[in-house]
């Protein structure tokens, strides 16, 4: 009676004993009562959007200003060859111009009848809020996340340490009549 394993076994048997170790993909470490997304600053309010809602986050491209548009309307710019409408999130938002830095980024959004870029401030990355620090409807209204414009676009928020986050809808942004219209 031979004690020699057929090589094929020997191998199936490495496999299982791998994938019983192999670390799990972003999608199965997420937990119950987690919510992570794309966290970033427009004025002085911290903002998060579902990572579904950004297609890229990409440096300030040059803009080509569009004449008679509104002001928040940057202008155009030619992203690997296609047009692409920058807009001033913060200026949309707050009636203030966003002052253009070197390290500018923009988000890159998926909208009905092609994509448009909007400036942010300044991009934080991936952000995670636990369940628990979920912010009360009548706390994040009370809060500059849920006065003004941005209550159109923010219905829930979270604390972390000494910062309140608003989640951001880009999808409802898009969807916005005003926004659509970019014409002056």
């Amino acid at each position: 009676m031979s004690l020699a394993r057929d090589p094929f076994e020997i191998l199936a048997e490495y496999e299982r004993k791998s994938l019983a170790h192999v670390a799990g993909l972003p999608e199965q470490l997420d937990a119950p009562g987690l919510w992570r997304g794309v966290g970033y600053r427009i004025g002085k309010r911290r903002l998060a959007s579902e990572f579904d809602q950004v297609i890229e986050i990409l440096p300030m491209p040059q803009v080509t200003p569009v004449p008679g548009a509104q002001p928040w309307m940057l202008g155009v710019a030619n992203l690997r060859g296609n047009l692409l409408p920058v807009v001033d999130l913060k200026q949309f938002l707050e009636g203030e111009r966003t002052v253009l830095h070197e390290d500018q980024r923009i988000l890159l959004v998926r909208q009905p009848g092609g994509d448009v870029a909007v400036t942010i401030d300044e991009l934080y990355g991936q952000r995670s809020f636990l369940e628990e620090q979920a912010m009360q409807a009548d706390t994040l209204s009370e809060s500059p996340l849920g006065s003004g414009r941005y209550a159109h676009f923010v219905d829930r928020g979270y604390r972390v340490a000494d910062h309140a986050w608003g989640v951001f809808s880009l999808d409802r942004l898009t969807r916005t009549p005003e926004f659509r219209q970019a014409a002056a």
